[in-house]
């Protein structure tokens, strides 16, 4: 479906992630304990280590614990609590953090996909398992006390570790070319980075999923067919925590992999019933709370800021893919934007883009993470000089069904649920297949 006329633009959008405004006030909740079945071994413990983060003091609740089962990742935590038991030094605990975080990704990225057991009776799409699963295992992790010295700037980088191999953000490794089974012609197989979201908002509905999570999941490792040949995925997800972004992470994850790759897509959470090419993206932050209930506003903080732009533009073949019957969700070339106009002083909505000399006050894509990642890896296209097709696109909201809209009284899936899920899932994989034959 094409885009006929300007789309109405808000300011401050965390809609653009699919719900309205929560509350940014921390959280009081008083510290729970780590997951442990009676039958299980004791959670690790130690004295005097920092509180729990505001994610992982949601774990204990009735919801989470209830995906967790019916996802079959409830064994997950008491597993490397086993790992962490049997590691007598820094390098053995590394080594535990790195094996079980990358068997965590790899579990979800099967289950998503069909292999193995299902190990519960959740659809296999769901992305939520993962999300819970891995803040069980940072949970037990900071409250760890080994046998051997841990400095806190040890226990942060098993931390560090522990988040990017679980997100699959250290496996983004691209066959060698001419080595994808079962391709009739490898040589020109294309490589395509794809990269999805955790849930979030959950203080509002702790039941919410992310399409763009459980997208990156059905799509990791995964070769699709397009006119012009194979096309190899590699995917990851990143957290929803500005305090991330603003160390790096997605410069980290996405530097290696982009400069090998023919096109990469960012993807989030976006509007009500329907999917935005975003065309701009801004380097502002415009204040909304994340999964910590930390609120920043203020320039996008990058390296080397005295060469950042206020702007930067998706290289997706955006007209091939809104002219393209890919799904049942209608598609939109998005290119709004709120600016400050060059002189100007007041927030301006530019319906067709930004104006020249303006300050970025939202992208297409608005001033929260969704906006940011676009922002950060198309940033990093154009400083590493890449001339591949990039940008981000935006997924329909998913919704429960009529008359499980209650978060305190509905369920936790549905069947209208589970098939907005894959709906989105697959109507994304046509996009991509579409960007791939048109780049």
């Amino acid at each position: 479906m094409r885009l006929m006329r300007p789309l109405g633009h808000i300011r401050v959008r965390p809609e653009l992630f699919g719900l309205a405004l929560l509350t940014t006030t921390a959280l009081t909740l008083a510290v729970p304990p780590p997951l442990a079945a009676a039958a299980q071994p004791a959670p690790v413990r130690s004295a005097g280590t920092a509180a729990f983060t505001v994610e992982e003091q949601r774990l204990d609740r009735a919801v989470p614990q209830e995906i967790l089962r019916r996802g079959g990742f409830d064994t997950v935590a008491p597993d490397f609590v086993r790992s962490l038991r049997g590691a007598d030094s820094y390098a053995e605990a590394e080594r535990a953090v790195a094996r079980n975080g990358a068997r965590l990704w790899q579990r979800a990225v099967d289950r998503a996909q069909g292999r193995g057991p299902a190990r519960g009776d959740l659809s296999r799409d769901d992305d939520r398992p993962l999300y819970w699963a891995r803040l069980a295992l940072t949970r037990e992790l900071r409250q760890w006390q080994p046998e051997f010295d841990l400095s806190e700037s040890g226990r942060a980088a098993l931390l560090g570790k522990l988040e990017r191999s679980s997100r699959g953000q250290d496996s983004m490794d691209f066959p060698a070319r001419g080595d994808i089974k079962g391709a009739e012609e490898t040589k020109g197989v294309k490589r395509i980075v794809l990269t999805g979201f955790d849930p979030f908002t959950l203080d509002r509905d702790i039941r919410i999923s992310n399409p763009s999570g459980a997208t990156a999941l059905a799509l990791d490792g995964t070769v699709i067919r397009t006119a012009d040949g194979p096309a190899r995925i590699e995917a990851a997800v990143f957290p929803v925590r500005w305090g991330d972004f603003a160390d790096g992470t997605v410069e980290q994850a996405l530097r290696e992999p982009l400069s090998r790759a023919d096109l990469f897509t960012t993807v989030s959470q976006g509007r009500v019933g329907r999917i935005d090419v975003e065309r701009f993206n801004g380097a502002w932050r415009g204040g909304f709370g994340d999964n910590e209930n930390v609120s920043e506003t203020g320039l996008v903080p990058v390296s080397d800021p005295a060469s950042q732009p206020q702007w930067t533009t998706t290289s997706l073949p955006y007209h091939s893919i809104v002219a393209a019957d890919t799904g049942r969700f209608p598609v939109y070339d998005n290119t709004s934007v709120t600016e400050i106009p060059a002189g100007g002083t007041a927030p301006v909505v530019r319906p067709d883009g930004p104006t020249p000399g303006s300050a970025a006050r939202a992208g297409g894509g608005g001033d929260y993470l969704s906006n940011e990642i676009a922002y950060r890896a198309t940033l990093l296209r154009d400083r590493l000089g890449l001339d591949i097709p990039g940008g981000h696109v935006h997924t329909p909201v998913l919704q429960f069904g009529a008359g499980n809209t209650d978060p305190a009284t509905g369920s936790v899936t549905d069947p209208e649920f589970v098939r907005n899920r894959l709906d989105i899932i697959a109507q994304l994989r046509t996009i991509i297949t579409v960007a791939a034959e048109n780049s």
